[in-house]
């Protein structure tokens, strides 16, 4: 149609040849080059520029980096040594999913719009976590660039960021039996899911159904009902801002009066 964009076509050039991989799977390889290629077309090929952007990110006409300030120094201050350690030849070792799946999530967005390269993504985490250590901050980029390895989704998502929790899993226990107890541990769960933790709960010392309750005179309603709420935090606070779905693993001894109910 007319002034359509050459991004939109490179968009649906890589999206037919996705559709064309169970026939000839080197259609994987030609997707992967035309989307990325495209991606580079659109993002700054600066990293300290980049790192500029995300810093004096505005959101509802307010500044709200989406950088640390001690990143965002580091930086600008080094800026040409680190600009030419990074190679971008290697976003094009990203499969066609790969990309697309850090495009969703992985890589920065600023006002919705994605500024990150895979390549920029990977200098913040590493710099990110050494800090001006940068022997070993430029070799984690360049065992992470040629995909050695990769860290976990927090760490890609927190890294260098005002907010760098790091941390993939968190262990927790009920803080008591008793409301404030149960929403409190609902509370710090929600916060560990907001910040990309994956959460394992145990429950054991919750009292089982048709316990009494002291303080109401009632009797409880078990478990059950408590792990519905937890579900939903589950489901409401997803990791990193809808990134990814929120993952709480819940655990019960065999010995529980509604371990039957908890399994079923």
């Amino acid at each position: 149609y007319n002034k359509v964009k050459t991004s939109e076509l490179d968009e649906l050039a890589s999206e037919l040849c996705a559709s064309m991989i169970i026939g000839e799977p080197e259609y994987g390889i030609l997707a992967s080059r035309i989307i990325i290629s495209n991606h580079h077309k659109n993002t700054s090929p600066s990293f300290s520029e980049t790192i500029h952007i995300l810093y004096n990110n505005i959101t509802n006409q307010e500044k709200s980096p989406l950088i640390s300030k001690e990143l965002y120094d580091t930086v600008i201050k080094n800026k040409n040594k680190l600009n030419d350690k990074i190679n971008y030849d290697r976003d094009y070792n990203f499969d066609y999913f790969g990309f697309k799946t850090l495009e969703r999530a992985y890589l920065m967005k600023s006002n919705g719009k994605v500024i990150e390269r895979p390549q920029q993504m990977i200098m913040r985490v590493a710099l990110g976590i050494h800090g001006k250590d940068f022997k070993d901050a430029l070799n984690t980029y360049e065992l992470m660039s040629k995909q050695f390895f990769i860290h976990a989704t927090p760490t890609l998502f927190n890294s260098g960021t005002p907010r760098p929790q790091l941390s993939s899993c968190f262990l927790l226990a009920m803080k008591s039996d008793s409301i404030d107890g149960i929403f409190k541990t609902v509370s710090d769960c929600a916060n560990i899911s907001k910040w990309a933790g994956g959460i394992g709960l145990h429950i054991h010392n919750i009292r089982c159904k048709d316990s009494p309750i002291r303080g109401t005179n009632g009797i409880s309603n078990g478990i059950v009902p408590m792990l519905r709420v937890f579900n939903n935090t589950a489901r409401y606070v997803d990791q990193g801002g809808g990134k990814r779905n929120g993952s709480f693993a819940i655990y019960l001894e065999p010995w529980h009066g509604d371990i039957m109910s908890f399994i079923e």
